[in-house]
Formats: structure tokens, sequence, C-alpha cells
């Protein structure tokens, strides 16, 4: 994570492992923050999850739905670029009533660690 952090930080993109590998551990921080099924979180090409409490999609396409790619997930989910910002700017898709997901952030350092 800290790789990726500090690239982003220069203003270069991270090397794709550096950035896969941030982006999943940011996803996985999410999935125990907030635990559900409600909301599908799509990072493509390196991971999408399920989150947030409330109606389980089982069928078709998810009413709740967040995407956007791996470079904005980092920036938004460590909170150097803000969640209004990037759906504003079009970097992050988000439909659906549960797919403010802005209260969770930031995702890094987990819990307060360093």
């Amino acid at each position: 994570m800290k790789q990726a952090l500090d690239a982003l930080d220069r203003g270069v993109e991270p090397d794709r492992p550096v950035l896969r590998d941030a982006v999943r551990a940011l996803l996985t921080e999410l999935s125990r923050r907030a635990p559900g099924r409600s909301v599908e979180v799509r990072i493509p090409p390196f991971g999408a999850i399920q989150c947030v409490v409330g109606p389980r999609h089982t069928r078709g396409t998810p009413p709740n739905v967040v995407e956007t790619d791996p470079v904005t997930w980092v920036l938004v989910a460590t909170e150097r670029v803000s969640w209004a910002d990037a759906q504003r700017d079009g970097r992050l898709r988000a439909s659906g009533i549960r797919t403010d997901l802005s209260e969770y952030l930031p995702l890094y350092p987990p819990d307060g660690a360093e």
C-alpha cells in the first residue's frame, strides 16, 4: 500500500502489481468495515466486492453500484480525493441510494494503524 501511495503522491501511476495489491487491500478493508451485500463496488480489472448492510441483490444488474478506475479508487479510499469531487468529476460513478461510501473513508491506514 505504501508504495502505491508514495507513487501517487509523487504524481506517477504505481506499477501494475503494486496498484493491484493496493486496490485489493482497500476493497478488503471496505468489506470488513461495511459488511453486507447491498452495494457492489467494482474496480476493474482488479476486483469487485459486495458490501453495506441492506437488501441483498441476487439477480440481474445490482441496484446499488459504485465503479471507478484503480487510481481513482486508491485516491478516494485514502481521501486524497474526496468522494464528492471524484463523483462530480465523473471519475467515480455511483448509482443507487446506498452508494455514498464516504462514511467508511479513509480506508487506509486500517483503524488508524500505520
